[in-house]
């Protein structure tokens, strides 16, 4: 066990939890906790989008999956992820920015009626436990890692949580930006350093690319088969396009100080975020020249522990801890602002339907009680999932949304035809299809990814409840005027 490595990461979590403290202080109400007031320039709002996707999975996961299946293995991440949030940025930021919401749930009530809002809101938040459960998982392995097995993975997950937890509940998405922007420059300062220091300890950035070259590790496109064509298109779309009605997507671009910067940011980050993923790639195909066929075996079998044990193992100190303060800075910004999330769109669009009439300072309350359950909620969940790869835990939480959530979105902000009959008949045929994809269900998934039928389905569901009522009435109305005699 390093002490002085312990120590160092005990004095970055105490760091983190003084900004929360110091975050709280300047809370007056809801507006503050939930979307810091709507006052954050443009390198806030690029730095806390950016971390909206960097967590845990994108360190650990991403790159144990390009080792093993290139390119094309890790379309939904970070390629669908980061253009979600351009597209948030094109299509989205600015048009749900005017409306002035506090949580993306207050759109479908504005749009549709409270039944949608409620409904969609449910999704939304039961979203959140397999993204929130992949980065507490992590945070137990990072503590397991740190100290060498004295601490459970359990026990790591439970410490790593009240870390996250108490400057999340004391300073709500202020603190969550602040942290976000010191984290994200750590992030990104460490991992450079980690990559250069990994090129030259494989031989140089030629000899690890030559090593992706040799595996065919470029290739993007499937096989040009209906049912590779379809798993991929599927898997590029759920977090593409589902993650799109998330609140902490909309909880980080509406906290920008105007339309403008909230669009701008929103995009640079996306970008951003595709671009600097392919550092911790670059990292462990390093380790794969370093370590040999252990690296490849680990990937297989292990690959959340690939990254930590060839820094571990092949790097002094200095490199260990600006490691894991990139780690830690990965899996808190992402953990908090999830966290948040669910809690914020809960008391808005659940909570306060069931109890119309509470004040701003008893929805300021409810949401820290509600954080702190739903943090209760995650950690109950993480641990009995415990074993399931944290890449599989990210992307399974957003299909529901796409099924669910996306198309009452885009179709309630661009098409005026779209009515509340439209919104529930998408939701239901979404999630009904959805559901019949399901292994326990048939073995249709093998053959065609549920999400992606999910998706087709909402979208006609859309446009028949729309249209439907108005042509019958219509073609009511015409054969009424035939039916009246002639005077």
């Amino acid at each position: 066990m390093n002490t002085t490595l312990i120590v160092f990461v005990v004095l970055y979590l105490l760091g983190t939890l003084g900004i929360g403290v110091w975050a709280g202080s300047r809370i007056k109400g809801t507006a503050d906790f939930a979307v810091a007031g709507r006052s954050l320039p443009l390198i806030m709002v690029i730095t806390t989008t950016f971390a909206t996707w960097f967590g845990a999975e994108t360190v650990m996961g991403i790159p144990a999956k390009f080792v093993q299946g290139g390119l094309g293995a890790i379309i939904e991440d970070p390629f669908g992820a980061g253009m979600c949030l351009v597209l948030v940025g094109a299509f989205f930021a600015a048009k749900l920015y005017r409306f002035n919401l506090l949580t993306i749930g207050d759109f479908y009530r504005q749009r549709y009626g409270r039944g949608v809002e409620i409904f969609c809101s449910l999704a939304i938040i039961l979203s959140y436990l397999g993204w929130v459960a992949a980065q507490v998982t992590a945070l137990g392995l990072v503590f397991s890692i740190l100290t060498d097995g004295a601490m459970s993975s359990q026990m790591g997950m439970i410490v790593g949580l009240l870390a996250v937890l108490i400057y999340v509940v004391i300073g709500g998405f202020l603190a969550v930006a602040w942290t976000d922007f010191i984290q994200m420059i750590v992030l990104v300062v460490g991992l450079s350093i980690i990559a250069v220091f990994a090129a030259d300890l494989a031989g140089g950035a030629g000899v690890v690319l030559e090593a992706a070259a040799k595996r065919d590790l470029g290739r993007f496109l499937p096989e040009p088969s209906f049912t590779d064509l379809a798993m991929f298109v599927g898997a590029a779309l759920t977090m593409m396009l589902g993650s799109i009605p998330q609140q902490d997507v909309f909880q980080r671009v509406m906290s920008a100080k105007d339309a403008k910067t909230a669009q701008r940011g929103a995009m640079i980050g996306g970008f951003s975020y595709i671009v600097f993923a392919f550092v911790p790639m670059f990292i462990v195909l390093a380790a794969t020249v370093v370590m040999g066929d252990k690296a490849l075996d680990m990937a297989q079998n292990d690959y959340q522990r690939v990254l930590p044990s060839f820094i571990m193992g092949h790097m002094p100190l200095v490199m260990q801890i600006l490691f894991f303060g990139a780690l830690l800075s990965a899996i808190k910004s992402t953990s908090s602002a999830t966290l948040l999330a669910p809690t914020t769109s809960f008391v808005e669009n659940i909570l306060k339907q069931i109890r119309p009439g509470m004040s701003d300072k008893q929805a300021l309350v409810a949401m820290r009680v509600t954080l702190v359950i739903f943090a209760f909620a995650v950690l109950v969940y993480a641990i009995a999932l415990q074993g399931t790869p944290i890449y599989e835990l990210v992307s399974a939480a957003y299909q529901v949304t796409l099924v669910a959530a996306f198309v009452p979105l885009v179709f309630g902000l661009y098409w005026s035809k779209a009515t509340t009959q439209g919104a529930i008949v998408s939701i239901f045929a979404g999630v009904m299809v959805w559901v019949l994809f399901f292994p326990q269900v048939t073995t249709w998934g093998e053959r065609f990814p549920g999400q992606l039928a999910g998706l087709l389905a909402a979208l006609l569901g859309m446009g028949v409840g729309s249209l439907m009522p108005q042509i019958l009435a219509n073609r009511h109305d015409h054969v009424s005027h035939h039916l009246k005699p002639n005077p």
